[in-house]
C-alpha cells in the first residue's frame, strides 16, 4: 500500500512543478501537461521532443503502477527516473537563474523521489 502512496505522491509532486522564462511567461507543468496531451491529439509532430515525452511516459508509467496490486519496482524507477530528467533540470535552473520559484517547486518532487528510492531499497533489503 505505501508503494501506491509514493507513487501518487511522485504523480502529484511532479504535476506542481513551475515553469518561467521571459517577462511575462509561466506556467506550471499541470498546465504544460494539458497542453501537451491536447497537442498529442491534434498535432503530435509539435511534441516529439525528449524532454517533452519522457516525463509523460514517466507518469503513464507511474499511473500503470497504480492499477497493480502491489507496484512493480522497476516501472516505479523506470517513472521515476524518466519524471526526474525534468524537475532535476528545473532544478539546477532554478540554483544557476536564481529563480526561487523554480527551484522550490521542483524540491517536493525530488524529496519524495528519494524517500521512494529509499524505501524500495529498505523493501529488498528485507526480502
Amino acid at each position: 500500500m505505501k508503494g501506491k502512496i509514493l507513487n501518487v505522491l511522485l504523480i502529484l509532486t511532479s504535476l506542481v512543478g513551475y515553469l518561467e522564462w521571459g517577462r511575462n511567461n509561466h506556467l506550471f507543468l499541470f498546465q504544460a501537461e494539458l497542453e501537451i496531451i491536447y497537442k498529442l491529439i491534434t498535432a503530435p509532430s509539435s511534441v516529439m521532443h525528449p524532454f517533452v515525452l519522457l516525463p509523460l511516459v514517466g507518469q503513464m508509467l507511474l499511473l500503470f503502477t497504480l492499477l497493480q496490486q502491489k507496484p512493480n519496482r522497476a516501472l516505479t524507477h523506470i517513472g521515476l527516473a524518466c519524471l526526474g530528467i525534468l524537475l532535476a533540470f528545473m532544478f539546477i535552473i532554478g540554483i544557476i537563474g536564481l529563480n526561487y520559484k523554480i527551484f522550490l517547486s521542483s524540491i517536493p518532487f525530488i524529496l519524495t523521489a528519494i524517500y521512494t528510492v529509499l524505501y524500495h531499497k529498505k523493501q529488498n533489503i528485507t526480502r
